[in-house]
């Protein structure tokens, strides 16, 4: 079974990024992890949730079996287990919520995960593009994800030689998961105003002077959401429906208009490879 990475969002909607999963991951290790799995059900979920498996095919797989530990990679939550794992993808508006005992379902719980313990995990899911899927090979979907940005692998080395070995839009290249994991519109737009670096400049012109504020920013700034539960735009929550606070420290995304605030400049917001995209068009010149 393969993995699919996320399609492009609606409008409005944002995708939860690495804070927003770290910040979920978090919630849901000291709840489950230990735990037996007893079952696995689709509820109101559509037929593509369990990602081209049947719940019958998936409850073999993962029946009895026994979570190692929960982790994270990129966008994903990884639920390690005894064989295998199973990846949740929460895509726009997917929230996990640990329950104890029975719990009257409503119409956007999308699945369950039923533990030996009688206590369950439920996938609610207003929008139903998330998904939960069983790999048995590690490497095979690991290995089409980039380096995690908070790992030592992400190295300056690592991202001058990268940055420079390829020729694409920054946008575009941090956008891409098999490039950097994790990263979406919000820290991307987030990063590139900190390093000064246009959206549209092709990467192997970047300075190796901002190829290291670059660097730097993307640990700092996702490290700094991280700190602060991730960024609430419309849709993120997590646990009993708490939201992420570091919107509030955002300095592009979502600011239209408003003056930057390095040197005052209207930020604009253009497209960038499909994406909403925004920059100071005097800190971020091309």
């Amino acid at each position: 079974m393969h993995v699919l990475f996320p399609k492009l969002h609606p409008k409005g909607y944002t995708v939860p990024e690495l804070p927003e999963v770290e910040t979920v991951v978090r919630v849901i290790r000291p709840r489950i992890e230990g735990l037996r799995i007893r079952s696995i059900r689709r509820l109101n979920g559509t037929a593509s949730l369990f990602n081209g498996a049947t719940e019958a095919q998936l409850n073999r797989l993962v029946k009895n079996q026994r979570i190692r530990a929960v982790t994270r990679r990129g966008k994903y939550i990884v639920l390690e287990l005894e064989r295998g794992v199973l990846l949740i993808h929460l895509r726009m508006t997917g929230r996990l919520l640990f329950r104890k005992g029975p719990d009257d379902p409503e119409r956007h719980f999308t699945a369950r995960i039923d533990f030996q313990n009688q206590a369950s995990l439920w996938f609610r899911d207003m929008r139903k593009f998330g998904r939960i899927t069983y790999c048995s090979d590690r490497e095979n979907w690991e290995g089409r994800l980039g380096p995690e940005p908070l790992s030592d692998q992400f190295t300056l080395d690592w991202l001058r030689g990268e940055l420079k070995r390829r020729h694409r839009k920054m946008k575009a290249l941090l956008l891409d998961q098999s490039f950097l994991a994790g990263l979406g519109n919000i820290y991307v737009d987030e990063v590139l105003w900190a390093a000064r670096i246009h959206p549209e400049t092709l990467s192997h012109r970047v300075s190796q002077s901002k190829a290291a504020a670059l660097h730097r920013a993307i640990r700092s700034i996702l490290q700094a959401s991280i700190d602060h539960q991730g960024t609430t735009i419309i849709n993120f929550a997590f646990g009993e429906g708490k939201t992420g606070n570091f919107r509030s420290l955002l300095q592009v995304f979502g600011r239209t208009g408003k003056p930057c605030p390095r040197c005052g400049t209207a930020i604009k917001k253009v497209r960038v490879n499909q994406r909403g995209t925004h920059f100071c068009p005097v800190c971020q010149k091309r």
